[in-house]
């Protein structure tokens, strides 16, 4: 009797517990808002679960002052979403990584997410895209002109940027996540070509550690989108944060940038094929994709490697290039169409990449996906306006 008792003490003050263990306090307000420091703590492990490139702790912060400022003009709008729409907003989210939620759930708990964060941060997106969209729709007109100059200027005259990098990926399985950051850290700091390439020699894991991890031009368009803009804001010599990618850590060094005459337009679509072999971190699995290397030319062939085996060891997608994941869209950046790569790994195996083709769509079929994408510019334009307004009035502290 005493025993059970004992136990439901124990019980019972578990949640006061667990609740004294996280950090409530207000860190940063907004005007009459707070942002406490359970919530920065929380979106910081959110931007880490979504390998989010940069500082996360503080781009935390930027994004949850905004979010407060972006609320006090939904507030003032008296706009709201209901909570059955946020659940539908968030099964898409979910959906979108091919995850049902209660598995997005799981997997938010396992890298100590609450499942409210999610649904927090999901809340303010499509309320404030709604918010944006309701208050400007009518102000942003599209005409066949805009159209035809968009498609005309899409990768031609001097808006053409190519980058000369050099690369680092280091190995970082979860038992040696701790040691590749903490490296990834220090290789990030230096502004020394020769010190970026030794760093490149004695620890990437890709072939082009044999040149010091320096690759050739290529355009930006090439690399991820949520890359671009990280890639284009160094100088000669930085190198950017440590990039999160699935078992590694990704680093680049801006070595040069140039403008040219004649670029190719920015892909659509990229459409690639992914064939999984057994072995990762093994002679034997890196031997099979060497020889396999050998055997293939184009993206078909591999139908003839997976022949007779289960359909889930080879899958061929054709995504845009935001809905990559980024391990894989960084492999793809230096690839030309028929070339291979087997760097990336999931689990036990190698995935043996091959670039099919890159789908700029030239075809008037995407004057639709012009205009969709010029006004979405427009409407990020007045966003970015009307938060900079917000933040000019507000009084932020902390």
């Amino acid at each position: 009797m005493r025993l059970a008792t004992f136990l439901l003490t124990i019980l019972l003050a578990l949640p006061a517990a667990i609740a004294s263990a996280q950090n409530f306090s207000p860190a940063i307000t907004v005007d009459d808002k707070v942002v406490t420091v359970f919530e920065l703590e929380q979106r910081r492990k959110l931007l880490e679960l979504f390998r989010t490139p940069g500082d996360l702790t503080k781009l935390a912060r930027e994004q949850l002052i905004d979010d407060r400022l972006k609320q006090i003009a939904l507030d003032r709008a008296g706009l709201s979403i209901t909570p059955e729409a946020l659940a539908n907003e968030v099964d898409a989210f979910a959906a979108r990584a091919n995850l049902s939620t209660d598995q997005f759930t799981t997997i938010l708990a396992q890298n100590g997410v609450a499942f409210e964060t999610l649904q927090e941060f999901v809340r303010m997106g499509v309320s404030w895209r709604d918010y944006i969209r309701s208050r400007y729709g009518n102000a942003v007109n599209i005409t066949a002109a805009d159209i035809d100059r968009a498609l005309g200027q899409s990768g031609t005259g001097a808006d053409g940027i190519e980058v000369l990098l050099s690369e680092i990926i280091l190995p970082a399985p979860p038992q040696r996540a701790a040691q590749a950051n903490a490296l990834a850290s220090q290789i990030s700091q230096t502004t020394s070509q020769a010190q970026f390439s030794s760093f490149a020699r004695q620890y990437s894991a890709l072939p082009s550690r044999n040149n010091g991890g320096r690759l050739g031009w290529l355009p930006i368009s090439n690399y991820p989108p949520q890359l671009q803009s990280l890639i284009l804001g160094l100088s000669p010599g930085e190198v950017t944060a440590p990039i999160g990618i699935t078992n590694g850590v990704a680093l680049f060094q801006m070595r040069g940038v140039r403008e040219v005459a004649s670029a190719p337009k920015p892909p659509t679509s990229i459409e690639y094929a992914a064939y999984y072999i057994p072995g990762a971190g093994t002679e034997a699995g890196r031997a099979a994709a060497a020889r396999l290397a050998l055997d293939v030319d184009v993206c078909d062939d591999l139908y003839g490697a997976a022949r007779g085996q289960s359909p889930e060891v080879l899958e061929r997608n054709a995504r845009a290039p935001s809905e990559i994941p980024q391990d894989i869209a960084i492999e793809l950046a230096r690839l030309d169409r028929g070339e291979v790569s087997y760097n990336v790994t999931r689990g036990d195996n190698i995935v043996f990449l091959m670039l099919c083709n890159r789908v700029t769509g030239d075809g008037g079929g995407d004057r639709d996906a012009v205009a969709n994408r010029l006004r979405s510019q427009r409407l990020s334009g007045y966003a970015d306006a009307l938060l900079e307004d917000l933040r000019a009035a507000a009084q932020i502290n902390g």
